[in-house]
């Protein structure tokens, strides 16, 4: 399982990164490198933020999903890929697709299986699990000893509207482990 961040790299770089390169394709291109497609085997490759990619990348990885294969940048030889792709997106593809920002051939070719996540205010009734799940994680990654959540503070977490959906959430967790007081947020 490979996940890549769409949004986090230009152009270039999200093309090198998924379809690997060969040496001096392009300046420090010292050696060749396998692309993500290539080390996912018949893994998984999870595209985060497709809809905010550029058409001419949109152009490339159609191509990927269409042929199963692809070339190294810099490459005269085709490579094939066995791997799946998973993509989502924040967007709206309908309409993006209907005003021509994204290719309508490739978000048919990615629409496969659709699982549409509803908004956390959407499903009040995950937020516990999910708060204490995500307090488990928090608790590791700062070194907290918070390991509860009073149940004031879990009703005040269930009313909330959160805009900023599971990242909000998980900020209030972080917040609230560092600056609590004992092992329960309150």
């Amino acid at each position: 399982f490979i996940a890549v961040n769409c949004t986090a790299l230009d152009d270039n770089l999200l093309e090198s990164e998924l379809f690997g390169h060969v040496r001096g394709a392009f300046t420090g291109a010292v050696t060749g490198k396998k692309g993500y497609f290539e080390l996912a085997g018949k893994g998984t490759i999870f595209l985060d933020e497709i809809g905010d990619t550029s058409p001419e990348f949109q152009s490339k990885l159609l191509r990927v999903l269409q042929e199963r294969e692809f070339y190294p940048v810099g490459g005269e030889q085709p490579r094939t890929t066995e791997a799946r792709v998973v993509a989502a997106t924040h967007q709206h593809m309908e309409e993006l697709v209907s005003e021509g920002g994204f290719r309508e051939d490739l978000y048919f070719r990615l629409r496969v299986v659709e699982i549409q996540v509803p908004s956390l205010r959407e499903r009040r009734g995950d937020i516990s699990l999910l708060a204490e799940h995500l307090l488990a994680r928090v608790r590791t990654e700062i070194g907290s000893s918070v390991d509860k959540i009073s149940k004031e503070a879990m009703a005040c977490l269930q009313q909330h509207e959160w805009p900023g959906n599971v990242r909000e959430l998980e900020n209030a967790l972080i917040r609230a482990a560092m600056v609590a007081r004992g092992k329960i947020v309150v």
